[in-house]
């Protein structure tokens, strides 16, 4: 018996593992770690980085050599003194001294673009986190819109229970029985409905999530509740300024467009080329040293340097067109969480609850027989149809508060 106890359990723990149950947050760091997208969008990070190694790279040195007058188609002639007092054999060691600065530029300018890259990676982290709660939001409306229905089903069977002892009574006919039971229809009808839309929500929210991070019968923790605004528009956007990464993004690229400007300043600079040779010739071993310098009179970079200004003025446009868009995401999404805000808060302001009353007091006065089948088939439409709206009304206000998060800048 107590092995079997054992094996029960142990059923149960392996059955517990397998299913995942997810909270909002939880949800978006499994997308965050699971998205085959944002993995991807990663390894440009990764690229520039191994860029910053090219740009840091200096040159390497040239070893040159060459051999004189060898007698190759005489091939008698070749000997020990011919070699030492005829031929003549040259070895060098170049290198290219740069100038300006160039390497230091070079990773620099290599480094504020990994920079700009990682920003903009943020700022796809935070579109992602968004879709993650905007299908988690979904999921939540229809288990709730599920467990109403079901509810609802079950409180309907009841009045139909009563029905059929009234009925049998005498005190209706069976046309309104009838009535009634097909009315049943229409509550099994929302239950299987309900259940679909739950089913094609959590495969949607398990394919943004990822289908290999969470098990196929995983569960959500969580509901739909109301949670006022309390920060100002001004509040909001003068977080959004600090905090989104696309804005960051727009302004490091002013940075980097700088460092444009430096390295082409720098590549303005001409370099250092220079050689130290041995040579033996006709039995004499010397050395000599060499350089070579192009002269500036034509190309002095001119056009590279002025197109990279060009590019700063452009990356400056930018960065203000990107602060003016986030000003107006923050204005625009406040303004919808606080419509939505308003209808939630008009459904908990009387409506909601007048609702439910007008359904109570129907069902009770067709149970004593007071009001007729149409009363409170009518009392029961407008509460279903009142209590559907009000979720789905908290669901938009979820949403919306959402869309202000992101588009204050903030993922969790």
């Amino acid at each position: 018996m107590l092995k079997s106890a054992i094996i029960v359990l142990l059923l149960l723990g392996s059955a517990a593992a397998q299913t995942r149950i997810l909270t909002l947050d939880q949800a978006i760091d499994l997308a965050l770690d699971n998205s085959p997208a944002l993995k991807a969008a990663r390894t440009q990070i990764d690229q520039n980085r191994a860029q910053e190694i090219t740009a840091g790279l200096r040159p390497n040195p040239v070893l040159q050599g060459d051999a004189q007058f060898l007698p190759i188609f005489n091939p008698g002639a070749f000997s020990f003194d011919n070699f030492n007092q005829v031929q003549q054999y040259d070895l060098g060691v170049g290198y290219l001294f740069e100038r300006g600065g160039k390497r230091q530029r070079r990773l620099q300018a290599a480094r504020d673009q990994t920079e700009v890259t990682r920003l903009q990676i943020n700022d796809a982290e935070r579109n992602l986190a968004f879709s993650v709660a905007q299908e988690f939001i979904a999921a939540l409306l229809a288990k709730a819109n599920l467990d109403f229905a079901t509810q609802n089903l079950e409180s309907f069977r009841k009045t139909v229970d009563i029905t059929e002892t009234r009925y049998k009574a005498g005190d209706i006919s069976q046309g309104d029985l009838l009535k009634i039971k097909l009315q049943t229809l229409q509550f099994e009808t929302d239950v299987s409905s309900a259940r679909i839309a739950l089913q094609q929500a959590m495969i949607t929210l398990r394919q943004v999530i990822g289908y290999d991070a969470v098990a196929a019968d995983f569960q959500l923790i969580g509901d739909l509740s109301y949670q006022p605004l309390t920060e100002t528009l001004e509040q909001l956007q003068a977080t959004a300024l600090q905090q989104r990464p696309d804005l960051a993004a727009a302004r490091q690229s002013t940075v980097a467009a700088q460092s444009q400007i430096s390295l082409a300043q720098s590549n303005a600079k001409q370099d250092l080329t220079t050689t130290f040779s041995f040579s033996h010739t006709s039995g004499v071993s010397s050395s000599s040293f060499s350089f070579n310098i192009p002269l500036p009179a034509f190309n002095r970079n001119q056009g590279e340097i002025a197109r990279t200004r060009f590019a700063e003025t452009q990356a400056v446009y930018n960065a203000k067109a990107a602060e003016n868009a986030v000003l107006k995401d923050v204005e625009v999404a406040f303004e919808q969480a606080k419509a939505d805000e308003s209808i939630v808060n008009l459904y908990q302001s009387g409506y909601l609850k007048q609702a439910q009353e007008s359904r109570e007091i129907s069902e009770f006065a067709f149970r004593q027989g007071a009001v007729s089948l149409i009363d409170l088939l009518d009392a029961e439409r407008s509460y279903r149809n009142t209590e559907l709206a009000y979720r789905q009304a908290l669901a938009n206000y979820a949403v919306a508060v959402r869309l202000l998060r992101q588009a204050e800048g903030i993922i969790r």
